[in-house]
């Protein structure tokens, strides 16, 4: 014969009328010719129950109506699942049972309390009633090959409760499940979860988690290839969703594995469940009644995993208790005395740490238990402190445990040092370590405020790329736009590759979109509409910060000096800043100076490639220079690919003011020409150059000459647009003159290394590198020692939306070759 299926539904899978349909269809899809199915009570009926004794132990509880509404809930499953035959059978039981429950409940209220036996009575009822219900529901569907047959399991489980919980009479169960069940039969048996006997023939139930234990049980008894335990989650999680949105299924799991995370606090099936399918290594599966065709979690005693590290989790509240003194040095005995002590108080000792001097010792205890434990401690050594032997007992409350559990931790390298790694960039300060000899467990005690940081940050540390990067993007305009268009053209490639960006937040000047996870990049302009709020920008930077993601990136596609004087603050934080806004390193030098600091503090990169040139590599070519040893005598170039347009065009066909007025409607200039002609644009680039090259510049040092008449300095856009041309002949003369002399007119950036700036029009040879550039390219002349006789030259578009973006996205990617290099 085939071997059984064991499968145990929660009381979430029985929730309701549609639960209990898609549990059937569940059952039934199995070509297995037999199965057991356990049923927990339906949801919350358990507590509804118990509710009722602790209604009936008050003089003035109603528990009448709740144990009616509780029987007419049961009616109503009844109605929707069942024929009009099975349906009144179903109710006649379920009328006795009713009239029972409230017999037992007048006793109650009679002598104003329960005993434990009667708890077990009452609190039963929940899973006979949903067995009872779906046992003719399912026969009646008639989809099963076989017999649909209901066990009572207080027929045929057997347990005796002691110190360590129930202890289950495997013998005489066994030889009870052969009496219910044949050896040939096929079909399903509907069993009741956590309800079972004692010898004396007492019901009794097998404590909370019993259903997961029943599954376990008659796994074992009878002999199944699997247990299926199903519940309301995809499978075990890698940690606690609720803490860690990247919360992820572990695949496989060993015995002990899943043992340590229950024991630590994760929500995986209790220890004392699993053992039974340990003991006849039969495997385990958790999973969901509400997404069937996912796999799930394996548990098993030989898994077939890759992850090294398969969850983190938390214990909290918990009490460090601290035993220290000189006096304990070379002392044997120390510990048997202090556990000893803890062990007659009836203390719990979750976790003990020692270092290798003995001077002192201290163990994580239930925070609920610290005083007590404190008090037992100094009891015990009450002489030694006296004598000042020991110089303190002290239990410190408001702990929490961290632990990193996985059997591929043993032999592997690295592992701590990528816990403790993530708890130092996360700020988290370690109280106590301990890790056992299996090297399955690294645990550590932290602050209780700290936890779900701590949690977080070594979830990331083991289950996110390293280049995994919260992304804030500020100013989504003419460039910012189209850098997200690049950025999601471009996220499915670099994931393939382990560089994992999200972009989290995308914030205008008055409003912004946050997103826990990831912003869909095909809808966000839509979205910020639809759903974004009021700008906070102090907000949207703590929302960038998630402590569930290893790095935070703000880039700043805006012009804002506002926005630009926030970097020195997030560079401190640990915020990368990627930018080509120029105001915060053309700006005064001590806050250019502020920044870098900062960054430096804050373990932080400060990537600004796009202030200079756009998407050319001028920077990084500078620093290349320089970090090989080079030194820099001067640079000069064209840095304004609006002035590069203008004075290419102009030739003398037509007027200077006429190319002005032509490129401002194709979008060439700023929305105000005089923004482009007054040359401080080409100053702040200038600035951030001298600066990189080590000079100590103000933009008041660069001599600017402006293509602003005077006249027209502060008048309106149209005005100046229309008196412009009275300005001509000017220009004309000095074309006039360049000409002359085999030259063309440029408008020219120059700094050398003694700290002279200058920005102006120039003439300069028509055989001259600047002279020979396509319509709007920057070119860039580095005169070094290397490169004397023959400058370096970096030339190219250097204006536009499309290199812009472009250049701030290859700061981006450059920041993750810098963070996954660092890790």
């Amino acid at each position: 014969m085939n071997q059984w299926v064991v499968h145990k539904f929660g009381g979430s899978s029985v929730a309701d009328e549609s639960c209990f349909r898609r549990v059937a269809a569940i059952v039934e899809s199995s070509a297995n010719p037999r199965e057991a199915v356990v049923l927990s009570a339906c949801r919350g009926v358990t507590d509804q129950l118990l509710g009722l004794i602790a209604l009936a132990e008050r003089p003035d509880g109603e528990y009448a109506r709740a144990l009616s509404a509780l029987r007419e809930r049961h009616a109503g499953l009844a109605a929707s699942l069942l024929s009009a035959e099975s349906r009144d059978a179903y109710l006649a039981l379920l009328d006795a049972d009713v009239a029972d429950v409230a017999g037992m409940l007048h006793t109650v209220r009679l002598i104003r309390s329960a005993p434990n036996a009667l708890k077990d009575v009452i609190a039963g009822y929940g899973e006979i009633w949903s067995t009872r219900l779906f046992a003719p529901f399912l026969r009646e569907r008639g989809r099963i090959r076989g017999e649909v047959r209901w066990i009572d399991a207080r027929r045929v489980v057997i347990v005796e409760w002691g110190p360590l919980g129930p202890a289950v009479d495997w013998a005489e169960s066994e030889r009870r499940i052969a009496a219910e069940v044949p050896s040939d039969f096929v079909g399903r048996l509907v069993i009741t979860g956590y309800i079972a006997s004692k010898h004396q023939g007492v019901q009794t139930t097998l404590g909370r988690n019993g259903s997961d234990f029943s599954g376990s049980i008659f796994g074992a008894l009878l002999d199944a290839s699997e247990i299926q335990i199903w519940t309301d989650v995809d499978g075990v999680l890698s940690a606690d969703p609720r803490l860690v949105p990247n919360a992820q299924v572990i695949d496989q799991l060993s015995y002990n594995e899943a043992m340590e995370l229950a024991y630590f606090g994760a929500k995986v099936i209790h220890p004392q469940t699993m053992e039974p399918a340990v003991a006849r290594n039969i495997p385990i599966y958790i999973r969901n009644t509400f997404a069937a065709d996912k796999p799930g979690t394996l548990i098993c005693a030989r898994p077939d995993s890759a992850l090294t590290v398969k969850g983190i989790t938390t214990i909290d509240p918990v009490a460090l208790l601290n035993l220290e003194g000189a006096g304990m040095i070379g002392v044997p005995g120390t510990a048997n005395r202090l556990f000893g002590a803890l062990r007659d108080a009836g203390i719990s000792v979750i976790l003990i740490s020692q270092g290798s001097s003995e001077h002192s010792i201290c163990c994580a205890v239930p925070a609920d238990q610290a005083g007590r434990a404190e008090q037992a401690v100094r009891q015990a050594f009450e002489t030694e402190l006296r004598a000042g032997h020991i110089q303190s007992v002290e239990a410190e409350p408001g702990m929490s445990i961290l632990a990193v559990v996985g059997d591929g931790m043993a032999g592997a390298h690295g592992v701590a040092a990528r816990v403790f790694a993530s708890l130092a960039r996360a700020g988290i300060n370690v109280r106590a370590i301990a890790q056992g000899a299996s090297e399955r467990n690294i645990s550590v005690v932290v602050e209780g405020k700290s936890a779900a940081r701590a949690l977080r940050a070594v979830h990331a540390g083991f289950y996110l790329s390293p280049n995994t990067v919260s992304i804030g993007l500020i100013g989504p305009g003419t460039v910012g736009k189209v850098l997200l268009e690049q950025i999601g053209g471009q996220i499915g490639r670099l994931r393939s590759r382990n560089v994992d960006l999200r972009v989290r937040g995308i914030a205008t000047s008055n409003r912004m979109l946050i997103s826990a996870d990831a912003i869909d990049l095909s809808r966000w302009s839509e979205l910020l509409e639809r759903s974004g709020e009021p700008l906070d920008l102090g907000r949207f930077v703590d929302a960038m910060q998630a402590d569930y993601i290893p790095h935070a990136l703000l880039i700043d596609c805006s012009a804002s000096a506002d926005v630009a004087a926030h970097y020195s603050a997030w560079l401190a934080r640990g915020i990368h800043v990627v930018t080509p806004n120029k105001k915060a390193n053309s700006g005064s030098m001590e806050y250019y100076r502020a920044c870098q600091a900062a960054a430096r503090a804050g373990g932080a990169h400060y990537l600004y490639e796009a202030t200079v040139g756009a998407g050319l590599p001028v920077i990084q070519t500078l620093r290349d220079l320089r970090e090989t040893g080079d030194e820099v005598t001067s640079i000069e170039g064209i840095f304004s690919g609006t002035l590069a347009y203008l004075f290419n065009v102009f030739d003398g066909s037509e007027p200077f003011s006429s190319i002005v007025r032509a490129a401002k409607q194709k979008g060439y200039t700023e929305p105000d020409p005089r923004d482009d002609l007054s040359g401080m644009d080409v100053a702040r680039k200038l600035i951030i150059l001298g600066r990189e090259i080590g000079l100590a510049l103000e933009l008041s040092d660069v001599e600017v000459e402006s293509l602003v008449p005077a006249e027209l300095a502060r008048c309106t856009v149209a005005e100046f647009m229309e008196r412009l041309g009275s300005f001509d002949s000017a220009m004309n003369a000095r074309l006039a003159e360049a000409r002359a002399a085999g030259q063309v007119l440029r408008y020219v950036g120059r700094i050398d290394a003694a700290g002279r700036a200058t920005v102006s029009l120039t003439r300069v040879d028509a055989r001259n590198a600047l002279a020979n550039i396509a319509l709007t390219d920057n070119i860039v002349r580095f005169a070094t020692q290397r490169y004397c006789d023959n400058p370096l030259i970096v030339q190219g578009p250097g204006a536009g939306p499309e290199v812009t973006a472009g250049g701030v996205f290859a700061d981006l990617l450059r920041l993750t070759a810098y963070l996954g290099a660092h890790l």
